[in-house]
């Protein structure tokens, strides 16, 4: 039993590498006593909304995902370096709903994985772990190949990426946006589906997207409508960014509910 690329990439990105300490000290900080001025909003709105990400670079910020079938939404802390993704996947009316909840701090990783639907009972220790966060072992992870991400990316849903395939765009308003976005080149964005994308075809190459702003310029909301495609039917795909600079942290599972993971979990993930 696999789950859904896109969905083990984001929960990769944001937890499961090891490179979010090792850029702990990257980014210059202001000297104490100061603060930073806002910088200007490029007039262009292209060269704005790649401006928009820039901020997502220091990893101090909370985000929203939506998607479909999924909704997620977590924090980035490179302060204290940590992270938390929260994720609802499918519906325990279909064959396989999944809620998962992950903590990174420092080098330790926990995940909690609630499984539902007709076919959760034959995932191997689902109902026994089942509201239980698994301690995750770093040396068993490394190997898996859909959580060896780059370590230099702290947004876990890259927009930066997504951001760089606008092929058309104007400004509506004061810090909105909209116009064509190409998504043909950015499926390793964990907020797209790689097959959704095959399916679309040429339709790819030129989707309605709107992006919002704020008063600093950094993006707040980037929103893709996806027409119908294959099985998946029409939907929109929303990504918000709020609490930049801002955030407290990741907090530790409490210890009564710490289990050390199974094997069948890091099958899972295979």
């Amino acid at each position: 039993m696999n789950i859904r690329r896109w969905s083990l990439g984001l929960l990769a990105a944001t937890l499961l590498v090891p490179g979010l300490a090792a850029c702990k000290s990257d980014a210059a900080e202001p000297a104490a006593g100061t603060s930073p001025s806002a910088p200007a909003i490029p007039a262009d709105p292209k060269e704005a909304l790649l401006a928009s990400t820039k901020e997502m670079g220091k990893g101090d910020f909370t985000f929203t995902l939506a998607g479909a079938e999924m909704t997620g939404g977590g924090l980035v802390h490179k302060p204290s370096n940590s992270a938390q993704f929260t994720m609802k996947f499918g519906d325990a009316s279909q064959d396989m709903s999944i809620e998962m909840d992950l903590i990174y701090i420092d080098s330790d990783s926990w995940v909690k994985m609630d499984l539902g639907g007709a076919m959760a009972g034959a995932i191997p220790g689902a109902e026994k772990n089942k509201g239980k966060y698994q301690h995750l072992d770093k040396t068993k992870v490394e190997g898996i190949k859909d959580l060896q991400l780059d370590p230099e990316s702290l947004d876990p849903v890259d927009s930066e990426l997504l951001v760089k395939g606008v092929t058309d765009v104007q400004k509506t308003g004061e810090g909105t946006y909209s116009g064509k976005i190409d998504i043909s080149a950015a499926t390793e964005s964990v907020a797209l589906d790689e097959d959704v994308v095959k399916a679309l075809g040429a339709q790819a190459k030129a989707l309605p997207f709107t992006a919002k702003l704020d008063p600093q310029g950094r993006l707040t909301e980037l929103a893709i409508s996806v027409p119908a495609a294959g099985e998946t039917a029409a939907h929109e795909i929303k990504v918000g960014y709020t609490g930049y600079g801002t955030g407290a942290g990741a907090q530790k599972p409490p210890a009564d509910k710490v289990v050390e993971a199974p094997a069948e979990t890091y099958e899972l993930f295979k």
